[in-house]
């Protein structure tokens, strides 16, 4: 299998909630934790919330369309739901996203 690394997007198969389908979707990989990947939604909408980051290099990200990162949406997903590999987060947008993660990203108990 291909290696996966954190700060990589990817295409994945997300299951819906019901079990019985899935979507092929980009993410982000923001860790690994065994057989398993913690990841960030993808979206080609505009950001709405303070946890969504638009990113400004997309295209070099390997992404087909502006998109943004749904810090506040994530998945715990198998590594064999990855199907391939899309690009890395820029930098730029990398330093970005651990701002926003930093400043927003807060346990609430």
């Amino acid at each position: 299998m291909t290696t996966i690394q954190a700060g990589e997007f990817w295409v994945a198969n997300i299951l819906f909630t019901s079990g019985s389908s899935s979507k092929k979707r980009p993410i982000l990989v923001l860790w690994l934790d065994g057989d398993d990947v913690v990841a960030a939604a993808v979206t080609s909408a505009k950001p709405r919330t303070s946890t969504d980051v638009e990113l400004n290099d997309w295209v070099t990200s390997g992404l087909r369309v502006a998109s943004t990162v749904r810090l506040s949406r994530l998945d715990c997903l198998e590594k064999s739901l990855l199907i391939y590999c899309l690009g890395k987060v820029s930098e730029g947008d990398g330093e970005r996203l651990k701002q926003v993660w930093n400043t927003y990203i807060k346990l609430r108990f």
